[in-house]
């Protein structure tokens, strides 16, 4: 489920580096034991952290909103509309993303404002398992930042490094 999923994106994360912090308003879910290489957990919801954290981040910092649930997703990304983060990603199917785009259209979000949100979130990589998603995901944060296009190593014949 989405616990697994997000716990394999924190793994995913930590191993390249990024400080990772989840936040969730739901209890149950955001537990230290659930996500033990977090660098921190929150139990608040994603919006109202993001306000209060949000004048902190800045173009090297990403935001994953991975619930596919409106009542968190749309407010998520609103408030890190907000802030001048480099990376913002959405989870969900391509019709989750039509449908959460039209939200954000009517909470006022410009088309402009949306050209940010990278979604559905990750590269097309053929990913199946969580495991395989987060890599997809990190990929892209990294391709993000770094401005490049994501080619496929095989598709060329220069140097890899």
């Amino acid at each position: 489920g989405a616990v697994d999923f997000t716990a394999a994106l924190v793994r995913v994360a930590k191993v390249l580096g990024f400080h990772v912090t989840v936040c969730d308003a739901r209890e149950v879910f955001a537990t230290q034991s659930r996500f033990p290489l977090a660098d921190e957990v929150v139990v608040a919801w994603p919006h109202r952290h993001l306000a209060q954290v949000g004048p902190g981040l800045g173009p090297r910092d990403a935001v994953c909103v991975l619930t596919h649930d409106a009542k968190f997703d749309v407010p998520a990304i609103v408030a890190a509309l907000d802030t001048r983060v480099g990376y913002l990603g959405a989870m969900g199917s391509r019709r989750t993303t039509e449908q959460r785009a039209a939200r954000l259209r009517a909470e006022g979000v410009a088309d402009e404002q949306l050209d940010r949100l990278l979604a559905p979130i990750g590269l097309d990589l053929g990913a199946r398992t969580p495991e395989e998603t987060a890599v997809a995901i990190c990929a892209e944060m990294i391709a993000h930042r770094t401005g490049r296009q994501a080619p496929r190593l095989s598709d060329g014949d220069g140097p890899i490094h």
